[in-house]
């Protein structure tokens, strides 16, 4: 394990508008237990653009440098944890070269295009101590805490129903950018890319799933990968969800509600939240207004947010464990997806498990299928 300073030491990978609208603030945030030291990208300009974007966070840190080269980078400025914020085509490699120079990994979603590219990771891990988790950002947040210690306690009785949706707006100037809606770049569509946030969060709130059907279809956007996906879901406790993710919808939403016996949970948002999305409304006869008061009123407010998450490495750091939603949670993730296009490209059900490293799904998304592999 690397050391424990009382600092951190930073490094940022990739420096466009992930980094500095997301990661920037959360480093702010946390200045007193971080410190800034290198920022890499190929652009020398957006390098610059990233500096002067820092401010105070680049120039309070004398050993600050700039890098075009990640192994340059590891080898001279030695992060203690890197956060990377590069298109999803990189991630694995990245992720991995940087747990083998012994640092953490903060990495933006989709950490791997597949269940094949998150065992590497996991290995690297395994080999050197260090812990790479991806931004699921929603995970975090005092209402999304709240709410899954409600469930998790039986307080809202069994989950039974359960809705998940990620209905956004990508016009066609958004796939202009090269590596979107491609496999090989970006994984897939909708359900790589825009979805994972929110049945990530789904899965945080109700556990491991068992079952998945699916249907997947191209119907406005000329990319190789799908536009919309929807799901039905069957989960351990038994419930019951439907799972949709859309690039095709005007009015942009993102929306979690599970209906419990006792009462119903619902997060209505777009792209972050805090305890006022979420509404907690109690079954019919539920006369008890002290106990559905203190459904609705968790003791702070915190926003979901990337500050939230990096929060919460740091103190693993500082523990010295395994940070939360890395490991298992993570792949549990990646597995969701890779189920969620085998179900929808075969038409059959796919049970939790069933893919393993001799399954076409388990090296890529498309499966090969020949209606979506892009050898078609």
């Amino acid at each position: 394990m690397p050391s424990h300073p009382s600092r951190l030491r930073v490094a940022v990978v990739g420096t466009g508008g992930i980094i500095t609208g997301g990661h920037l603030p959360a480093l702010r945030a946390h200045a007193d237990r971080v410190a800034l030291v290198a920022a890499v990208d190929v652009a020398p300009e957006r390098l610059a653009a990233f500096r002067e974007a820092a401010g105070a966070l680049w120039d309070e840190g004398p050993e600050a440098r700039e890098f075009t080269d990640l192994d340059t980078m590891l080898a001279e400025a030695r992060p203690d944890l890197v956060l990377i914020g590069t298109p999803p085509s990189l991630h694995r490699a990245q992720t991995v070269a940087a747990l083998r120079a012994g640092a953490w990994v903060l990495c933006e979603k989709p950490l791997t295009l597949s269940l094949a590219e998150y065992d590497e990771i996991a290995a690297a891990e395994e080999a050197t101590g260090a812990y790479a988790a991806p931004v699921f950002q929603h995970r975090y947040g005092s209402g999304a805490e709240h709410a899954r210690q409600l469930i998790a306690s039986g307080e809202l009785g069994a989950p039974l129903v359960a809705h998940c949706q990620t209905t956004w707006h990508r016009d066609t100037a958004y796939y202009s950018v090269p590596w979107r809606g491609r496999w090989e770049t970006e994984g897939g569509g909708p359900t790589m890319g825009h979805g994972i946030h929110q049945y990530d969060l789904l899965l945080h709130l109700l556990g491991p799933w068992v079952e998945i059907r699916a249907m997947a279809s191209r119907l406005v956007h000329d990319v190789e990968s799908e536009d919309v996906s929807t799901a039905l879901v069957r989960f351990e406790n038994g419930a019951l969800a439907t799972v949709v993710n859309s690039v095709l919808s005007p009015d942009e939403v993102s929306r979690i509600r599970v209906d419990c016996a006792e009462a119903t949970v619902e997060l209505t948002h777009l792209y972050g939240h805090s305890n006022t999305d979420w509404r907690y409304t109690p079954r019919p006869g539920l006369a008890d207004e002290a106990r559905v008061a203190a459904w609705r009123s968790p003791a702070d407010d915190v926003p979901s947010s990337h500050t939230a998450q990096l929060g919460g490495l740091l103190d693993a750091y500082a523990a010295g464990v395994r940070p939360p939603g890395s490991g298992p949670a993570a792949r549990a993730t990646v597995e969701f997806a890779a189920a969620l296009y085998k179900a929808a490209f075969t038409g059959a059900p796919v049970r939790a498990g069933e893919i393993t490293e001799d399954d076409p799904y388990y090296s890529a998304m498309h499966g090969d299928h020949p209606d979506w592999s892009p050898k078609r």
